[in-house]
């Protein structure tokens, strides 16, 4: 093989070990002296000067001259990078279709998204997926985006409570077709049939983390104190008295504050909850899941009057109370259940994907349950989005509006759901774990659009209604792909109660 030898013109003895050993060399070769060198290279530019013979050396011997250069390999499309990464999913009625899932079933807690309010695949997945981590991995907890009390008759009605009755009249307020509707129906059914049998500790439990309840919770606070404390009970009512002229319509108390004063109430309602917290020994010996009931109640109340308050003053502080209220509440959830309690969370993508990687986050400064868990719990919780091409959803065209079953839009080009479209599979699931191809996590840390319908989609102003900019590979731990989606089918409607108005839901998300 041709043989090159350079040494330094300074270093004489290695010189003439070196003319011995070219002499001796067969073939090729080549003998070259740098002037000035010593023995390490070390003087200004002797240095470079070897490396530039080598170099002219290695091409003159070892590059072919006549060889045909090798085509590049054109570089893979972002397209191409999720569809190597894109792991298929069974149809949802398959029973394996939740397998997958099983890679979360030793977090702590689990959040589980949706791109839409009214998305049937979003209701049968999670359904699927919470099933699973239900019967293989010991979850005990599903918390959803909706009210404490409305939630609370669900829990007594799968837990065998014997005051169980007042389940037909839970989530009959706008939107009515979100918790009402055959595939939740379908998977309270399986939470009942899971925990006949069960002791107390074993069944799953189901809560709401909302805080749009402040009629229903001030009577919840006053049923509780009743029962168990006559005295405090009367307390409470004339400290709730304070908020009874907008009891039909409380969202005006917000607007009444603007000029009567900032806080008015605010006094009255904390000190009905700090009245039950100091309380706890005596009356969790009566019965402690009533008494976690009560004080969560009274939570609620707290924390809807200051909300209605920032509502009229167009910041971010409701929303980011709003949302810290949930993360609060999930706390309170698994801290009355015990330090082995996980939960499954049922919300949003906009609440459970981490802010900080969104437009929301970056730009609102809103924050949201997905960040507070992540920050709480670090690996030990998992936030799950999910997404679709086009469809159908049910859905309104304005605020108290009727339900719809609207037609939804391709997703635009500039998208995120327009990237997963363009995989041509029908389900898939991307994880972004830290063993994630790199390659998949820089194509989806490019900051695109991503799509939000909530309880209301308008269709002819997608863009600016319904897009924002997000970071998917870093707002979730993974993500749920149904290419085309179905709406939801509502069940019948049942008689709206007749104590008290709607109440106002200034996001619909």
């Amino acid at each position: 093989a041709p043989t090159l030898l350079i040494v330094g013109g300074e270093d004489g003895e290695v010189i003439a070990l070196n003319r011995q050993a070219h002499a001796a060399l067969g073939g090729e070769k080549l003998l070259r002296i740098v002037p000035g060198a010593g023995h390490l290279f070390e003087e200004p530019g002797t240095l470079e000067r070897a490396t530039e013979l080598a170099r002219t050396w290695f091409e003159h011997y070892l590059v072919a001259p006549h060889a045909a250069p090798i085509p590049a390999q054109p570089a893979k499309t972002a397209r191409e990078h999720i569809r190597d990464a894109a792991e298929p999913l069974p149809p949802l009625d398959d029973p394996t279709f939740a397998a997958a899932f099983d890679r979360f079933g030793e977090k702590r807690v689990v959040l589980l998204g949706e791109a839409s309010h009214g998305t049937s695949e979003f209701y049968r997945a999670r359904a699927a997926i919470t099933r699973r981590l239900i019967k293989e991995h010991g979850f005990t907890i599903v918390a959803v985006e909706a009210d404490w009390p409305d939630a609370a008759s669900v829990n007594r009605d799968i837990r065998q409570h014997p005051d169980h009755s007042s389940r037909t009249s839970a989530f009959t307020r706008f939107p009515t077709w979100m918790w009402r509707n055959t595939d939740f129906e379908d998977f309270v059914r399986f939470l009942r049939r899971h925990n006949v049998g069960k002791a107390g500790g074993e069944m799953v439990s189901f809560y709401g983390l909302d805080l749009y309840s402040m009629n229903a919770s001030i009577a919840q606070v006053l049923k509780y104190l009743d029962r168990v404390d006559p005295e405090a009970a009367e307390l409470a009512r004339a400290r709730y008295g304070c908020l009874a002229p907008w009891s039909s319509e409380p969202a005006a108390y917000g607007r009444a504050m603007l000029t009567k004063g900032y806080g008015q109430c605010e006094e009255p309602v904390i000190r009905i909850l700090t009245d039950l917290l100091e309380q706890e020994l005596k009356y969790i010996a009566d019965d402690g899941d009533d008494y976690f009931d009560a004080t969560q109640n009274a939570r609620v109340v707290a924390d809807a009057e200051h909300y209605y308050r920032l509502m009229y003053y167009g910041s971010h502080g409701s929303w980011n109370l709003r949302d810290r209220h949930m993360f609060v509440t999930l706390k309170a959830i698994l801290d009355h259940a015990g330090p082995e309690a996980k939960a499954v969370v049922w919300a949003h993508n906009s609440h459970i994907g981490d802010a900080r990687f969104t437009e929301m986050g970056q730009e609102r400064k809103e924050l949201n349950i997905g960040q507070l868990c992540r920050q709480e719990f670090g690996n030990d919780c998992a936030l799950i989005g999910f997404g679709t091409h086009t469809g159908t959803v049910a859905a309104a065209s304005d605020w108290d509006g009727p339900m719809e079953i609207k037609n939804v839009r391709p997703s635009r080009p500039d998208s995120y759901e327009f990237l997963c479209h363009q995989v041509d599979q029908e389900r898939f699931l991307l994880d972004f774990a830290d063993d994630a191809p790199a390659k998949l996590r820089q194509v989806l840390t490019e900051a695109l659009l991503e799509r939000y319908i909530g309880v209301i989609y308008r269709p002819e102003t997608e863009r600016w209604s319904h897009y924002s900019q997000s970071i998917l590979a870093r707002q979730y731990d993974a993500f749920v792909w149904f290419d085309t989606t179905h709406a939801i089918t509502p069940l019948p409607p049942v008689a709206q109660p007749q104590q008290g108005g709607d109440e106002t839901y200034p996001f619909g998300l």
